[in-house]
Order: structure tokens, then C-alpha cells, then sequence
């Protein structure tokens, strides 16, 4: 095939320009801002005065980054396809055989016939304006061929010198890092099995000082809930990238003749207006599954742990009732032998010790109460003290049979990829879905995979959350993974929302929030009002300033109310009352945050798509180094409008130093508002206010 064409895939904000026209595989000559509508002519010219010389002592041809790096084309860097037959084909020369472009769906397939394989693949840019591509390899040989890496990658500009990208632990999952694309290969892999609390929820280069509201921003993620790898790579003889895919280990997949695999999703924006460009895209990309409005969560795991009785529960369930909750969760505990952490783990029947009647009881009163019914699962783990595990020792995941990879909260891995392991949990959680009235469960995995190949373990996970949904259609699913340690557009597009931490310390959650939601729009972020004293830090808040974490996600309790104050309970009360009227807002709005020049405090809102509404918070992180606070602007407003500013405080006013502030309603243009700012009274530390505009 004679490939002319250069391919541009492009929207308002973005475009994508593909050649063609070398003997190799497709290469992305750009990659950024739109070039709005341009001719073959332009585009083949743009080709021309891109394509770099040939310098002293190099390959005596353009060495062109395609969108599976090429090693045996001269490219330098990390190899988009790696594998070998036996030791050889490890470096195949894939050429194109035929490509289409349809509805900004370009898709190829290319061919190696001396190394018997074949690549198809497909790269689409989405009406959200997300770029995602993937793709699929097979043996076309007549023996096996041992896959070790399919990862595509994209170019990008030689002007976007920074790069951002995340890590972490449990409770504090999604921390920043920031530091300067310098020569050499930064690689993020992910080898704990799960997505991974430290594992990169993305991985992002810009222009200098990029920031949330200003530079060009390149952003990448790989949708998959297993092993996976995240990077970014630049030498001097090469087009600076950012690649990523599935992180096969050694021996995982080997491809019998005529068998293929097939990557995981590569999601990627662009974005000329900062990290909320990017964030734009992500969000509308993951809200064109639409969702009814997100009920108001209460889940008992704070409030009773391993505690469960019937007529404390029904006394917390007439609690959260009373001041407004719609979704009652009860949480770990319910099933045979689980009196703490230790046993039960796969035994997924009511325990009828605790529960001599079933759950019935319980979900009737809930349901009496007008509420919701969740339930807590973990279906991918094991106690070695349980029915199933004396049952069927066999059937946990390790490194090799009849060994045991180290314990982690007392539990194993159940191998869900081995066929009646995956028959039995797919029976019991369906047979409780079935036999209870229940419209919620959370899910949860609390370890890691160790020693073991996880790519089948994934690929089950998939296999069985899609059939539970093909079953229960009604029944919404969090993805929990020791809280936000299995978040990603895998998972999530076949769940309705993530447990984003398990810490619910309202200062540890407005930074895991803040970063979370840089992909995330808030519906899909459990978001809950933890107890006074935090569970798993140590810090009293008020609870002014818990509503005002929880607000800007899908917003919960998780908490002992029955314990709390009767001023606690109206201030909860009035906190779900508030909830309900700005959720539509919240969760279907754009979500900006204002580049404030004191790091002591963070500026953070949700914009209505058509500017006509606006809910802010002003979260006082630490004490300022400044005597009086930096103005606090409104980013995202329409300048020509005038708009109503009030602040709200629900759950009561935050503390202030000083003297007493003003809190009257003001009314100014949004160019006022978002160019020159308010001033506000001095907070205390650990306190946030809400602004709402009109």
C-alpha cells in the first residue's frame, strides 16, 4: 500500500495530525493546540517543514516517533512493541496495510510478515475532547510468541519542559509531585496488582509554570485496574513522549497461534488553559454515562466497625432518617465468622449467629425509613480462616501452587481467573443481591498481589463486575480498595463511583479531593463527613469545616451520629438540606480552581456550564505567612454578568483571628469578581467558608 494521506482529527480546542505517507507505522506529527480546518495541502506541508535533518552521526533517515515506538526504525527510547518468538522477531518491522478514518476514529492495521504478526490499532478523538487509543497484536505464526509490552506513546513539544504526576499511601493517596522533563526515561510502574495508592493517576508535562488556570498542558492515563506503566522519556536524538499500557510480567502473556491481546485504553488531553483544561475533558468524558442524583450516603463503618446489632443499627438507620440520609450502607461484619479482621473472608452467607432472621429485618426498617440499602463486599480475598479456604486451599492467588504469598490484613487473594472460583463468588454475590433488597455495594480489596501475575486476575475482576451488572442492572458499585487504591477510567467504566480514601480527615481530603478530582468530577468521588476526632489521624475539626470538605463530592456520612450532639445532628441536617440544593451545581458544573498566590490557602469551586450559577469554597490550609489574606478571585465566571455573592455556612461560621468579618451579600460583575477579588476575613487554620453566586 502507498500511504499519501495525512490524517487530522481536530476540535475546537485540540488537534491530532497523523502521517502516513513514511513506509512504517503511523507517526503523530502533532499533538496540542487546534489547527482548526486545514487542507491535505497544509497538512503535508506542516509534515514538510516539521520533519527534523539528519544530523552527524545518526541513522542516514528521520528517525519519526510512531505511535507504537519503533527500535527497529532507529527509535532509541522504550519500544511501544516488545516480545520475541523463542529469542528472535524481538525488533519487528511493521509497516501499514490499510487504514480508515471515520466519525474522528482513525484506525490501522500494519503487518510484519517475516515476524508472522500482526498490529491493529485505533485512535479517536471523543466529542468530550479526549484522545484514547489502543491496540491489539496477533500471532500469526505457528508457534507461540512471548508478549512482554504493548504500550503506545504520543509526542510532545520540546516547550513543555515540567512534568507532574502523583504517589502515595493508604489514607494519603494522590500527592503532587512536580519536577523539571529533563533527558532520560521517567517511569512510573505499578506492580502491586491493584492500581495502588502510590500508582499515578496521571502523568503531566506543560509549559513552564504551568498551574490551574494558565500554560499548556499534555495529560496521560492508562485505564487499567492491574499492573501498569506511566511514562515520560526525552534524549537528544529523539521527539520528547509520554507513553503508557499494561505492565505484562515475564511469561504472562504468551500468544498461542492465532490468539491476541489487546491493550488497555490510553486516555490523553491537551489543554491551552491549564490543569482545569484537562480536568474539563476528563470529566466529560466520564459523565456520558449519566447518573441519577447521588443520594446522601451513611455507612456504618466508623460509627460500629465489627459491632453489629440489630437494634443499634435500627436506632443509627432512624438517625440518618431524621436528618435527611437516603442511602443506609452497612459495611463489613454481616457474613459467617467475620467478627474482626482475622476469619469469613469468602464465606458470603448472613451470618446467623448476628443475624438469626437475615438482613431482612434491618432493610425492611431501612426501606420503612424511606432509605436506600447498601452492603459491604470484598469478593476478590480470602481468610485462610474461613469455610472456603479449608474447602479449597487451591484456589488462592500466588506466586506458585501450594505456596502462600505473605499475609496482608490476615486475608490471601482469591484467584478469581480460575473458573470455579470465579463460579462460586459469582453465585454467592448475585444469590445476596437477588435474595435482599439492596440498590448499593461497595467493594472493596484491601492488599496487594504478590508474586503473582495479575493480568488474568484483572480480566476476571471485569468479567465479573460486568455480569453482576448484567444481572442486577439497579444496583450501583463503589469501587474501595483500601480506599482510593483502585481508581481509574478501567474500573470506572463499569462502577458508579470510588471510595476516594479511606481517611476521612477533612485536611487530608481537601489535597486527596483536590488531585482526585483533576480526573474525577465530584459525583464520581465518595466524599463523607467523618467523626469530630479522625479515625485515622488524630485531628479534631469542626464540623463547619468537614461539610465544606465533603460538599465538593458525592457527599456521605461516616460517623456514630447517634453519639453526636443535638447541635451536631442540625448542623448535619442542615448540611444535607444545603447538599441537596447545590447538587445538581456540583455535579454537573465545571470544576475550576483559582491559582491563589498563598499556599496556606486553596481556592476551588464548580462553574454551571452556562455561567449562570457558581459554589466556591475558601479552605484556610495552614497560617499564612501574610498578615492579611490575598484577595480570593472567581475563575470561570461570565465577566459580562452581575452576580449575587453570599456566604454560606450551614454547619456554622468558620473561626476567625482578629475581628469579627463581614458576611453580607454582595453584588459586583463577574470581570470584578474574577480579575480583582474579594477580601476576606482572617480564618483560623483547618476552617473553610462557602461562596455561593447567583
Amino acid at each position: 500500500m502507498n500511504n499519501t494521506e495525512v490524517v487530522h482529527l481536530h476540535d475546537d480546542t485540540s488537534s491530532v495530525v497523523i502521517n502516513l505517507q513514511g513506509a512504517g507505522l503511523p507517526v503523530v506529527t502533532h499533538w496540542g493546540r487546534t489547527l482548526g480546518d486545514v487542507d491535505q495541502t497544509a497538512l503535508r506541508g506542516l509534515v514538510d517543514v516539521v520533519t527534523g535533518t539528519i544530523p552527524n552521526s545518526s541513522p542516514d533517515h528521520v528517525v519519526a516517533l510512531a505511535l507504537l515506538p519503533d527500535a527497529g526504525a532507529g527509535h532509541s527510547g522504550r519500544p511501544g512493541l516488545r516480545g520475541h518468538r523463542g529469542g528472535e522477531h524481538f525488533a519487528p518491522a511493521l509497516a501499514v496495510t490499510s487504514y480508515s478514518v471515520e466519525n474522528s476514529i482513525f484506525r490501522y492495521t500494519a503487518e510484519d510478515s517475516a515476524a508472522e504478526l500482526t498490529v491493529t490499532g485505533v485512535l479517536e478523538l471523543a466529542s468530550s475532547g479526549m484522545l484514547r487509543l489502543r491496540h491489539t497484536v496477533r500471532n500469526d505464526g505457528s508457534t507461540p510468541y512471548a508478549l512482554e509490552g504493548l504500550e503506545a506513546a504520543l509526542p510532545t513539544p520540546a516547550h513543555a519542559t515540567e512534568l507532574l504526576d502523583f504517589t502515595g499511601r493508604w489514607a494519603r493517596e494522590r500527592s503532587p509531585q512536580r519536577h523539571t522533563f529533563q533527558h532520560g526515561t521517567w517511569v512510573r510502574e505499578n506492580r502491586r496488582g491493584r492500581t495502588g495508592p502510590d500508582a499515578t493517576i496521571g502523568l503531566l508535562t506543560g509549559t513552564p509554570g504551568f498551574s490551574f488556570r494558565s500554560g499548556e498542558v499534555w495529560a496521560l492515563h492508562v485505564a487499567w485496574s492491574g499492573n501498569h506503566v506511566t511514562y515520560a522519556e526525552k534524549f537528544p536524538d529523539s521527539t520528547p513522549v509520554l507513553g503508557g499500557g499494561e505492565l505484562l510480567l515475564p511469561g504472562e502473556i504468551i500468544l498461542e497461534p492465532g490468539e491476541t491481546y489487546e491493550s488497555p485504553w490510553l486516555y490523553a488531553a491537551y489543554s491551552s488553559e491549564g490543569i482545569d483544561g484537562v480536568s474539563a475533558a476528563f470529566h466529560r468524558q466520564l459523565r456520558e454515562r449519566s447518573l441519577r442524583p447521588r443520594p446522601v450516603v451513611l455507612n456504618t463503618w466508623e460509627a460500629v466497625y465489627f459491632d453489629h446489632d440489630l437494634a443499634r443499627l435500627t436506632s443509627l438507620a432512624d438517625t440518618a432518617a431524621a436528618i435527611g440520609v437516603e442511602r443506609f450502607v452497612l459495611d463489613d461484619g454481616w457474613f459467617r465468622h467475620r467478627r474482626d479482621d482475622t476469619a469469613g473472608l469468602g464465606d458470603w452467607y448472613v451470618d446467623e449467629t448476628v443475624w438469626p432472621d437475615g438482613l431482612t429485618p434491618l432493610i425492611k426498617h431501612v426501606r420503612s425509613l424511606g432509605m436506600e440499602f447498601g452492603l459491604w463486599f470484598e469478593p476478590e480475598m480470602i481468610n485462610t480462616d474461613s469455610d472456603l479456604y479449608r474447602a479449597h486451599p487451591d484456589w488462592v492467588l500466588g506466586p506458585r501452587p501450594g505456596t502462600l504469598p505473605p499475609s496482608w490484613r490476615n486475608q490471601q487473594v482469591l484467584n478469581i481467573a480460575h473458573p470455579e472460583a470465579y463460579a462460586y463468588i459469582l453465585d454467592r454475590v448475585s444469590t445476596v443481591l437477588s435474595d435482599n433488597d439492596i440498590a448499593f455495594v461497595k467493594w472493596d480489596h484491601n492488599r496487594d498481589l504478590i508474586g503473582s501475575r495479575v493480568h488474568d486476575q484483572t480480566e476476571a475482576f471485569y468479567r465479573l463486575l460486568d455480569e453482576l451488572r448484567l444481572r442486577h442492572p439497579h444496583v450501583e458499585i463503589e469501587s474501595c480498595s483500601s480506599g482510593g487504591s483502585r481508581i481509574d477510567l478501567g474500573v470506572l467504566s463499569r462502577t458508579d463511583r470510588v471510595w476516594t480514601s479511606d481517611c476521612n480527615d477533612a485536611l487530608e481530603r481537601q489535597l486527596i479531593q483536590r488531585w482526585t478530582g483533576v480526573f474525577l468530577p465530584p459525583e464520581l468521588m465518595g466524599a463523607h463527613v467523618g467523626p469530630t476526632h479522625s479515625h485515622t489521624t488524630g485531628r479534631t475539626h469542626d464540623l463547619s469545616f468537614r461539610v465544606a470538605t465533603a460538599l465538593f463530592g458525592h457527599f456521605g456520612i461516616e460517623w456514630d451520629i447517634n453519639s453526636a450532639t443535638d447541635a451536631e445532628r442540625a448542623g448535619l441536617q442542615a448540611a444535607i438540606d444545603y447538599y441537596k440544593d447545590v447538587r445538581s451545581l456540583v455535579h454537573s458544573g465545571v470544576s475550576v480552581h483559582s491559582d491563589h498566590p498563598d499556599p496556606a490557602a486553596w481556592v476551588h469551586g464548580v462553574v454551571a456550564a452556562d455561567q449562570s450559577e457558581a459554589l466556591f469554597c475558601y479552605a484556610q490550609i495552614a497560617t499564612s505567612v501574610q498578615h492579611r489574606p490575598a484577595r480570593v478571585r472567581f475563575p470561570g465566571l461570565d465577566r459580562t454578568r452581575t452576580y449575587q455573592l453570599s456566604f454560606d455556612a450551614p454547619a456554622g461560621l468558620p473561626r476567625l483571628i482578629g475581628r469579627e468579618g463581614k458576611w453580607e451579600p454582595v453584588s459586583l460583575p463577574g470581570s470584578v469578581l474574577g480579575d480583582v477579588g474579594i477580601q476576606l476575613p482572617v480564618l483560623e487554620p483547618e476552617q473553610a467558608i462557602l461562596l455561593r453566586l447567583r
